[in-house]
């Protein structure tokens, strides 16, 4: 059964702080612990759950190795032992600790035999429109491939892998030093268990050579820079036929000139003259699906937000829709002509002596400033 996203889990976003996680975990733990919930096996392993997710966010390194290579990354059964609990014996501790002095340590965690291949990544990079909508593009990645002269066997056609006569098929060897025996990897075979005799002249023995691939990648509506797409077994071949790693798709999307996007709502500026903010009207404004009418009220004060509904992204996660969020910036006419100029000023004597009831901003401003300077004199 495959985990869910740790993110998800704790309910908090990819790039929420250590304080927000922990905000989180405090209140999922208390309402999920079992001391609350006797008896509720779904609330214990809920608890668990989330102490999971608590445990590798909050530690830098498992953090990091989780955002590029999701559970693989911190899995402790992968290659390299991985991250998290879960023990291992005595043999494992000195393993670990001397393995380097004496040559090498244990082999993948302990596990002998041919390595899966590596998880590879590769960045694309999507315009906002194509982040919304979704898309599907194709991509060239070079691979190591199974050889298909001999499948991934490494050995020449006709022939096989033999067991190694050193490990005899176990990848590691036992070395003793003192009252110390540790495990370390065969050098004879190199951890695989096995040796070819007859290589194969197209790999070399390798059971893999390097590829151009060109994979179709079908990029979901409402993507978000950070968000990753996993093509199973899309990665480097294993060796001698072992699985394959995964491809993750990294997703970054490009500036766009008009909108910003925070999470599913979409925000932009909007400029309109300063006798539309006065009196109102309706104005044109852009979304991703074309022109639509907003209605500018009277008395609009510049950066006033206009709410847009159902406007902005579809959530990738659900079917939750963001909006778009116009702010109305006034904009100061410019290149008058004369006449343009006399009919201002004639405007504006007709604001003489009312300037309280029509910019009452202004007014309060400056009986501010006003009063700031008289209590420095006082």
């Amino acid at each position: 059964m495959s985990k869910r996203d740790f993110y998800e889990v704790l309910g908090v976003a990819r790039d929420a702080s250590e304080r927000d996680i922990k905000k989180a975990y405090k209140r999922l733990a208390m309402k999920f612990h079992p001391d609350r919930n006797p008896g509720d096996t779904q609330a214990e392993e809920s608890f668990k759950e989330v102490k999971e997710a608590y445990e590798i966010l909050t530690d830098s390194e498992k953090r990091a190795a989780y955002d590029q290579f999701g559970h693989a990354g911190v899995d402790p059964n992968r290659g390299g032992g991985g991250f998290g609990g879960g023990g291992g014996d005595f043999g494992d501790i000195f393993g670990d600790v001397f393995g380097d002095i004496f040559g090498g340590g244990r082999r993948g965690g302990g596990r002998s035999g041919p390595s899966r291949g590596n998880d590879l990544r590769y960045n694309m990079e999507l315009s906002l429109e194509e982040a919304v909508k979704g898309i599907t593009k194709e991509i060239r990645i070079p691979v190591l491939t199974s050889c298909d002269s001999c499948h991934g066997s490494g050995a020449k056609k006709g022939s096989s892998a033999q067991t190694c006569g050193t490990c005899h098929g176990q990848g590691q060897v036992q070395m003793r030093q003192g009252f110390f025996a540790v495990n370390q990897t065969c050098p004879t075979c190199h951890g695989k268990g096995k040796v070819i005799k007859d290589p194969c002249n197209k790999c070399h023995g390798q059971g893999r050579v390097e590829k151009t691939k060109t994979l179709s990648v079908k990029i979901p509506a409402g993507v978000d820079t950070g968000d990753r797409i996993r093509l199973s077994g899309e990665g480097e071949a294993g060796e001698m036929g072992a699985p394959a790693g995964d491809l993750y798709v990294q997703v970054h999307v490009k500036d766009h000139p008009i909108f910003q996007r925070d999470g599913n709502n979409l925000y932009c500026e909007v400029p309109i003259g300063f006798s539309t903010a006065a009196v109102g009207g309706d104005i044109e404004v852009p979304t991703l699906d074309g022109r639509v009418n907003l209605k500018v009220s009277a008395e609009t004060q510049t950066g006033r937000m206009f709410r847009l509904r159902g406007k902005g992204v579809k959530s990738v996660r659900s079917h939750a829709v963001g909006d778009l969020i116009c702010k109305v910036i006034i904009e100061t006419p410019v290149n008058l002509t004369e006449r343009q100029k006399e009919l201002l000023r004639e405007f504006d004597q007709t604001m003489e002596g009312s300037s309280k009831k029509h910019s009452p901003k202004a007014e309060g401003f400056f009986d501010g400033v006003k009063k700031f300077f008289d209590d420095l004199t006082s």
